[in-house]
């Protein structure tokens, strides 16, 4: 009877570690509804600088672009945390900020899980054996390199650059419309942060 109680174990055991594989197969996959991105930013933010004046200021391609208003609203809706408040105009703003933003789509390596059941090459598969995790394997695909970047130049300080940051997501898809929230969220959590600093946020997917 222990024999046959200590061969269960082993099999529970094995089992275990087998969803264990799969759980972290899926993750890796993307199916978890977490938004992820890495945030670099740099700031020499001033100190009096508490219920200050903003204006979101568009470039020459940037004009009159409806791209551009759209995502200029998600970056509206981060800095309402910040303390800061949006100017009737450009020429009541103490503080300008500068936005750009892509999706460029890159060939990068990515772990892939194998068909669990036979792997192996050539028309001869061996079937898979309980006992042996999933395999993955490295793949090449195609991803979309989703950036927000912000610039803020201070006014009172001829013009003078407090704070840049970039944050970064990639995906399978090019969704850079429904990433916009999240990236400009990351970009003014807790802010201004540290100097030179790089970070990874996650946030839960609505």
């Amino acid at each position: 009877m222990n024999r046959e109680f200590q061969s269960l174990c082993r099999q529970g055991s094995v089992v275990g570690r087998w969803l264990l594989s799969v759980l972290l197969i899926l993750a890796m996959s993307g199916c978890a509804t977490v938004f992820s991105a890495q945030v670099s930013r740099f700031e020499q933010w001033p100190q009096n600088a508490d219920g200050a004046s903003y204006w979101i200021k568009p470039d020459k391609a940037q004009q009159n672009n409806l791209q551009f208003q759209t995502y200029a609203d998600a970056v509206r809706a981060a800095l309402g945390p910040t303390g800061l408040v949006e100017a009737s105009n450009e020429a009541q703003a103490r503080f300008v900020v500068h936005m750009d933003y892509s999706s460029p789509r890159e060939r990068v390596w990515e772990q892939r899980p194998v068909d669990p059941y036979y792997y192996g090459p050539g028309p001869f598969y061996r079937p898979w054996r309980w006992g042996y995790a999933p395999m993955v394997q490295n793949v090449v695909v195609d991803v979309y390199r989703m950036t927000l970047s912000v610039r803020i130049d201070d006014r009172s300080q001829q013009g003078h650059e407090v704070y840049r940051a970039t944050a970064v997501a990639t995906n399978g898809r090019d969704q850079l419309g429904a990433a916009m929230p999240y990236l400009a969220r990351a970009l003014f959590d807790h802010f201004p942060g540290r100097n030179g600093e790089v970070i990874q946020v996650r946030y839960p997917v609505r």
